[in-house]
């Protein structure tokens, strides 16, 4: 069974946090969470992770199923998927942006922001909505580069069509 800590958000999908919602339901039955359930707790928890440690201004980079999440020294953060190479932004230069994640108890919906590519040893980012293309200055490349080339040897080919829902 895993382990949902007080303060995080209720799995029920009400948006409370647990402490205040279900934890102390005797009704609710206590049952084992689903892999879904599992993943979308833990990439909340890492999303926030990577957003605190942007604004302190502390790199990290974090590997969890088929994302990375960065953040930088100057004050960014990142989420990259690793199968379709796409991407959002969390923090620019200090700022928490809004997080564009729609969860529920089957999927995890993520309005990516812009896809990206490691070439010539340099991460660049192409923006969905107007395709403009910007070098991300403060990646370290070398890390992420092996994180995605890691990610992508664990992923048999045959599941990257069931990790994905076309829209």
């Amino acid at each position: 069974m895993a382990k949902i800590g007080r303060n995080e958000r209720c799995p029920c999908g009400s948006g409370k946090k647990y402490k205040h919602c279900c934890a102390n339901n005797p009704q609710v039955q206590k049952r084992s969470s689903t892999p879904e359930e599992q993943l979308r707790i833990s990439l909340m928890n890492a999303v926030e992770k990577s957003v605190k440690s942007a604004l302190d201004k502390k790199k990290s980079i974090n590997e969890l199923g088929v994302f990375v999440l960065l953040s930088t020294e100057q004050g960014n953060s990142w989420l990259l998927e690793v199968t379709q190479s796409d991407c959002v932004q969390l923090v620019k230069e200090g700022k928490v942006l809004t997080v564009p994640i729609d969860e529920n108890p089957q999927t995890i919906e993520i309005e990516w922001g812009h896809t990206y590519q490691v070439k010539d040893k340099q991460m660049i980012v192409t923006a969905y909505s107007d395709k403009s293309e910007m070098v991300v200055e403060d990646c370290p490349v070398k890390e992420v580069a092996a994180s995605i080339k890691r990610i992508r040897k664990k992923i048999p080919k045959e599941m990257l069509s069931e990790i994905h829902i076309s829209g």
